[in-house]
C-alpha cells in the first residue's frame, strides 16, 4: 500500500540476548537437562501474569508478587539488581520494608515454582533453578522454549515478516493471527507498579501495530468489506490513531462507499483539530485527494495475492486433449500463430464457428495444450453451454475465473461490470490463456475476454461471431477423407481398417466425415471385436435411419448419435432415452436411478457403460451429464421409441418423487415436528435419508439447480404440477439462504402462472404462499400482502387449511412491518387458531413469536417476553433448534425493550449461531443488526457499529433495501456515537433515500437525525 512501509512491527525496545535460544535452535548446553518440574512451567504476561506447570495452574500470589515475576520475566533471562525490583514495584517512594518484602516475593515463587529445589539441594544434587538468586539480585532462567506468550509473539511476529518480505501474504497474515490470539485482555492486567505500566503501554502499541500490519493484509488480499467491521470498532476505541483511520478510509472506498470513506477523513481532521489543534498527517490527506480523484491505483490491491494458497495461483483448467487427435493441420498452424503473437498485441482472439460434433473443442483444446508455453501464468477453460436452453451467465462464469485466479470470494464483486473490470485488472501484468467453448453469441463472450496485453482467447461456438470486434474468425468444416480415415483407423486399429479399406471409407463417407460420428462409430467397433468393418458399414448403408437425416446442418451430428444409440444393449438403451428427459445441467447417481427405477448398484453400471460409448458424461463422482446435442438426440428416441408412452411421464414423475420426498426429508430434519411434511402431496418413489442436519442440507445446497429445473419442468403437467409446487414449498430455504434466491423466485412466479391457467385453486394458493415467502424475504411487503390475501382465499376455498395458518402468520409479521398493528394481531391471533385446529404446535409457536413482535411494538412488553418464552419452550420441546433460534431472536427483541440487556444479547447470540451453522444468511444478518441494537442500549457504541457493519455484510443481496435501510440507520447511530459524525451523515442519508423511494414510514425518523447535523 501507498506509504506504507514493509513488514510486520517488531516489539518496541525489547532485545532478547544472543544467549537466549530461538524456537528454532533448541538449547545444547551440556548437563543443562531440566527437572520435570521445571520443564513442564509456562507463563503469561500478555493479559493476567499467570503460571502452568503442564495443565495445572500454579500459584503466582499477591499483585506484588506477580509484578515482581513480570519484572524478572520480561528481562528475558538478566538479572535484575534489587534496587531496579524495588524501583519497578513503588517507584521513587517505597515502603521503608522494601528490601525485606522483595526477598520474601522471591523466596515464595521459587517455592511455587520449584517445589522440588530446597530437597535436591539438600540432598547435595546440582541443578540449575528457575528463579536463581545472583550478584545480590535475581533472574528467571532455565525456561522451555515457548513457555512465554511474550517470546512466542515475537517468533510469531518474526516469522511473519520474512512470509510477507518473501511475498507469502497469506501466511503472513495467518501467522499474525496466531501471534494475536496469544493476548488475553489488557496486558499485566491487574500488576501494580511503574514498571508493569510501562510495558503495558510498550506492549500495547506493539499490539496495535501488529494489528494494522495484519489489517494492511487483509487490504492486500482483498478482504475490504470484513475490514470494515473490525477497522470501524478500533477506531472507536483508539480515535487519534491516524494508521487506522487511513485503512478505514481505504476499506470503505473499496467498499463501494466512498461518500463514508470521504467522511472518515472529515471526521478525523475535526478531532485532531479540537483534541491536539493539529492537521492529518500527509499520508492521510493525500489518500483523500486520491479517493476524491477516483484514483484507479486504490481500486484494486496492489499485490493481490490467493487467500487459500501460499503461492501464487497458476490455473490449468484445459480438459485433456484427445491422444489420437488427427489432421487439421492447417488450422493448428493458423491458430498456433495467433496465439504465438500474443505477447505483443493488445489482446488476441480467435473464434472457431461449425456445426455442432465437427471438433470445434477438440481442435481448440489441441491448439491450447500446444500454446501452453506461451502462457505462463496459465489457463483458464468454461463450457458456456451456448447451445442449451440456458447458457451460462456470464457473471457466474466471472466468479468461477476469479476464484480460480485466486480472488477470495468475499472480493468478488455483485454486478457482471465490476466482476469483469476486476477480471481484467487480476490479468493485467499476467499471460494467460482462456478457452471459451461452446458459446451462445458474441454479447456472452464479451465480458470475458482479457482484453489485456499477453492474453489470448480461444471461442467456439456454432454461429459466426462476425460482431465480435478484433476477432479472427474460423469456419471450420467436415474433415476430408483421408483425415476421417485416418482418424478412424487410430481409433479402430490399423490391422481392422488395412484389410478392410473399403468398407472403412463406406463407414466414414456415412458419418458426414463429422469427428463426433466417427469417433463414436469407431469406438463401438473397437469395442466389439467380433465385429467386421463390413458389418458396421452394412448398418450405416440403411438409408431408412440414415440419409434423410445427413441432408441438413445438425442432422449430421443426429445421424451419428443414431449409430451409438442402435449398438446399445436394450437396458442401455432405455436408460439413455430416459435419462435424456429430465431437465438440469447434470443428474446425480441417486436421481437417476429413480428417473429408471433401478436399484443405485444396477444404475451405476449402466451409466458408466454409457459413459464408455460417449454418449454419456462423467461431470464428477456420482455426478452425470449430456452433451447438449445429446441430450436432444435421447429425447427424440424418447418420443418414439419408449414404449409404453406413458413410462416417459412415468420416469420424469418418479424423479419429482425423489426429489420431493427429499426435500421433505431435509424439512424434517431440519425442522422436527414441523406438520408441513405430514401435508405434502403423497409421492410413491422414495427419497434420500440422511443421518444428520448438514448431510441435509448439503444435498439442498447441492441439488438446488436440479431441483429447481425439475420443478419448472413439472410445472408443464396438471397432474405434476402439485406436486412440484409442494417441493417448492419444502425447498424454501433455498430462497432463504441467498445462495439461489433469483432462481427460486422465478420457478415460484412461474408454478403460480401454471396453475392459475390450469384453473388448479388448491395448488394456486400453495405457490403462492412460496412467492408470499420470497416477497417478504426481498423486502417487497405490499406484494406479500396481496399474495397472501389471495391465498388465503383460495385455501379456503379448497379446503386446505395448511396455507391459511401461513398466510395468516405472514400477513400477520408484514402488517407489524406496516405499522397495522391491530390487522397484525387480528392475523397472528387466527393464524394460532388454525395452527392449533391442525395440531401444529411449531406453528403455533411461529405466530407466538410473531405476535410477541406485535405486543412489543404496542408497548406491551412484558407479554411479548412471555409470548416469546412460550415459543422457545415448544420448539425446545420437539428439539427443532433452527425454528428455535427464530423464537430466541424474537426473545432477544423483547428483552431489549424491557431492559434486560445482557438477556437479550445472549438469546440473540444463540440465535446467530445456528443461524451461521444453518446457512441462513437473511437470520444471520438480521441478528448482527439486532445485537447492533442491543449494543446501541448499552451504551456500547464501538461494538455496535463492527456489529452493524458485519450485517451489512452479510445482507448484501439479500434481504431488500428497507432491511438495510434499517441497519445503516442503526449504524449511523453508533458512528456517531463514536464521534464519526461524518460517516454517521452518509449512512443516514443513504438510509433516508431507501425509505423514500419505497414510501416507508421511517423516512422522517432518518431526516430528523440528519436535521441536527445539517443545522450545524
Amino acid at each position: 500500500m501507498d506509504g506504507v512501509p514493509d513488514g510486520v512491527p517488531r516489539v518496541p525496545e525489547q532485545r532478547r540476548p544472543d544467549s537466549t535460544p530461538t524456537p528454532s535452535e533448541p538449547s545444547t548446553t551440556p548437563g543443562a537437562e531440566r527437572p520435570a518440574e521445571t520443564a513442564a512451567l509456562r507463563f503469561s504476561v500478555l493479559g493476567p501474569v499467570r503460571a502452568w506447570r503442564g495443565d495445572e495452574p500454579v500459584t503466582t500470589g499477591s499483585p506484588q508478587q506477580r509484578a515482581l515475576l513480570a519484572a524478572l520475566l520480561l528481562r528475558e533471562g538478566r538479572t535484575a539488581t534489587a534496587a531496579e525490583l524495588i524501583a519497578a514495584l513503588w517507584g521513587e517512594e517505597p515502603p521503608s520494608q522494601a528490601l525485606a518484602a522483595v526477598r520474601t516475593y522471591a523466596s515464595r515463587l521459587r517455592k511455587v515454582l520449584d517445589p522440588g529445589g530446597e530437597a535436591r539441594r539438600s540432598g547435595g544434587t546440582t541443578t540449575t533453578a528457575v528463579l536463581v538468586s545472583e550478584s545480590g539480585g535475581y533472574a528467571v532462567r532455565d525456561l522451555a522454549e515457548e513457555a512465554l506468550d511474550l517470546t512466542v509473539a515475537q517468533d510469531l511476529a518474526t516469522e511473519a515478516e520474512k512470509a510477507r518480505s518473501a511475498g507469502d501474504l497469506c501466511h503472513a497474515r495467518e501467522t499474525l493471527r496466531r501471534a494475536l490470539a496469544l493476548w488475553d485482555g489488557e496486558t499485566l492486567a491487574g500488576v501494580p507498579g511503574p514498571y508493569a505500566e510501562t510495558q503495558r503501554v510498550r506492549l500495547e502499541e506493539w499490539r496495535l501495530q501488529l494489528v494494522e500490519s495484519r489489517l494492511d493484509m487483509d487490504l492486500e488480499q482483498g478482504c475490504h468489506a470484513e475490514a470494515v467491521s473490525e477497522l470501524t470498532a478500533l477506531t472507536a476505541a483508539h480515535p487519534l490513531r491516524e494508521r487506522l483511520r487511513e485503512l478505514l478510509m481505504l476499506a470503505l472506498y473499496r467498499s463501494g462507499r466512498q461518500a463514508e470513506a470521504l467522511a472518515v477523513y472529515a471526521d478525523t481532521r475535526r478531532l485532531l483539530a479540537d483534541e491536539l489543534g493539529v492537521d492529518p498527517r500527509p499520508g492521510l490527506s493525500e489518500l483523500q485527494q486520491r479517493i476524491l480523484q477516483a484514483d484507479p491505483g486504490l481500486a484494486e490491491p496492489s499485490s493481490p495475492a490467493p487467500e487459500p494458497a501460499a503461492v501464487p495461483v497458476r490455473p490449468a483448467q484445459l480438459p485433456a486433449t484427445v491422444p489420437d487427435f488427427t489432421g487439421r493441420s492447417g488450422f493448428v498452424r493458423e491458430l498456433g500463430g495467433i496465439l504465438a503473437s500474443a505477447e505483443g498485441r493488445v489482446m488476441a482472439v480467435s473464434a472457431l464457428a461449425g456445426i455442432g460434433g465437427v471438433g470445434k473443442t477438440t481442435l481448440a483444446v489441441h491448439v491450447a495444450h500446444q500454446a501452453r508455453a506461451a502462457f505462463p501464468d496459465g489457463q483458464l477453460y468454461v463450457d458456456l453451454q451456448g447451445a442449451g436452453a440456458r447458457a451460462a451467465e456470464p457473471e457466474t462464469v466471472l466468479g468461477s475465473f476469479l476464484r480460480a485466479l485466486g480472488t477470495a470470494d468475499s472480493a468478488i464483486p455483485d454486478s457482471l461490470e465490476e466482476r469483469a473490470a476486476l477480471y481484467r485488472s487480476v490479468l493485467a501484468g499476467r499471460r494467460v490463456l482462456v478457452l471459451l467453448d461452446n458459446a451462445r453469441d458474441a454479447a456472452q463472450v464479451r465480458p470475458l475476454l482479457p482484453g489485456t496485453d499477453g492474453c489470448a482467447a480461444l471461442v467456439t461456438s456454432r454461429v459466426r461471431m462476425l460482431d465480435l470486434a478484433g476477432a479472427h474468425l474460423i469456419d471450420l468444416d467436415v474433415m476430408s477423407p483421408d483425415e476421417a480415415l485416418a482418424l478412424f483407423t487410430k481409433i479402430v486399429g490399423e490391422e481392422r481398417v488395412t484389410s478392410e479399406r473399403k468398407a472403412a471409407l463406406d463407414v466414414v463417407a456415412a458419418c458426414g466425415f463429422l469427428p463426433l460420428a466417427i469417433r463414436i462409430a469407431a469406438s463401438r467397433l473397437a469395442a466389439r471385436r467380433t465385429w467386421t468393418v463390413s458389418v458396421l458399414a452394412a448398418k450405416l448403408a440403411d438409408e431408412r435411419r440414415r440419409l434423410d437425416e445427413l441432408q441438413a446442418g445438425d442432422l449430421a451430428v443426429k445421424a451419428t448419435f443414431e449409430l451409438g444409440y442402435g449398438q446399445l444393449e436394450p437396458a442401455q438403451a432405455r436408460a439413455f432415452r430416459l435419462l435424456g428427459l429430465a431437465d438440469g445441467p447434470d443428474i446425480s447417481l441417486a436421481a437417476a436411478a429413480a428417473v429408471l427405477d433401478l436399484p443405485v448398484e444396477d444404475t451405476e453400471d449402466l451409466l458408466e457403460s454409457l459413459v464408455d460409448t460417449s454418449l454419456l458424461e462423467s461431470a464428477a463422482p456420482g455426478r452425470y451429464r449430456f452433451h447438449d446435442l445429446v441430450r436432444l438426440y435421447a429425447r427424440a428416441c424418447a418420443e418414439r421409441d419408449e414404449l409404453p408412452p406413458s413410462e416417459r411421464g412415468s420416469a420424469l414423475s418418479r424423479l419429482l418423487d425423489f426429489y420431493l420426498a427429499s426435500a421433505a426429508g431435509v424439512y424434517a430434519i431440519e425442522r422436527p415436528g414441523d406438520r408441513l411434511v405430514d401435508h405434502l402431496e403423497p409421492t410413491s418413489y422414495p427419497g434420500l435419508r440422511f443421518d444428520n442436519r448438514h448431510a441435509a442440507q448439503d444435498w439442498l445446497y447441492a441439488e438446488a439447480i436440479c431441483l429447481l429445473a425439475c420443478v419448472r419442468q413439472a410445472a408443464g403437467r396438471p397432474e405434476t404440477l402439485p406436486r412440484a409446487i409442494d417441493m417448492l414449498w419444502a425447498a424454501h430455504d433455498l430462497s432463504e439462504s441467498g445462495a439461489n434466491s433469483k432462481e427460486y423466485e422465478a420457478t415460484a412466479q412461474a408454478l403460480v402462472g401454471a396453475a392459475r391457467s390450469h384453473g388448479l385453486g388448491r395448488a394456486e394458493a400453495r405457490a403462492l404462499m412460496t412467492l408470499v415467502n420470497v416477497h417478504h424475504v426481498s423486502g417487497r411487503f405490499e406484494r406479500a400482502e396481496e399474495e397472501a390475501e389471495r391465498a388465503i382465499r383460495l385455501a379456503q376455498e379448497s379446503d386446505d387449511l395448511l396455507p391459511v395458518c401461513w398466510a395468516r402468520n405472514a400477513r400477520g409479521i408484514i402488517a407489524l412491518y406496516q405499522n397495522r398493528h391491530a390487522d397484525g394481531e387480528e392475523h397472528l391471533s387466527r393464524a394460532i387458531e388454525h395452527f392449533r385446529a391442525l395440531g401444529d404446535r411449531p406453528g403455533v409457536a411461529a405466530a407466538l413469536c410473531n405476535l410477541s413482535r406485535i405486543h412489543l411494538a404496542t408497548g406491551r412488553t412484558q407479554g411479548a417476553v412471555a409470548l416469546a418464552q412460550e415459543g422457545i419452550d415448544i420448539y425446545d420441546a420437539m428439539g427443532n433448534s433452527l425454528r428455535g433460534a427464530n423464537a430466541r431472536y424474537a426473545l432477544g427483541l423483547a428483552l431489549t425493550q424491557s431492559g434486560e440487556l445482557h438477556s437479550a444479547a445472549e438469546r440473540l447470540q444463540e440465535a446467530l449461531e445456528v443461524f451461521r451453522d444453518s446457512r441462513q444468511r437473511l437470520w444471520e444478518g438480521m441478528s448482527l443488526f439486532r445485537l447492533a441494537e442491543v449494543d446501541l442500549a448499552a451504551r456500547r457504541a464501538a461494538r455496535a457499529a463492527a456489529n452493524a457493519e458485519m450485517a451489512l455484510t452479510v445482507l448484501r443481496g439479500i434481504g431488500g433495501e428497507w432491511r438495510r435501510g434499517n441497519v445503516l440507520t442503526v449504524l449511523g447511530r453508533a458512528l456517531s456515537g463514536i464521534g464519526q459524525t461524518g460517516r454517521a451523515q452518509v449512512c443516514w442519508q443513504e438510509a433516508a433515500g431507501i425509505y423514500e423511494e419505497l414510501g416507508s414510514p421511517e423516512a422522517a425518523e432518518v431526516r430528523a437525525l440528519l436535521s441536527p447535523v445539517q443545522a450545524a
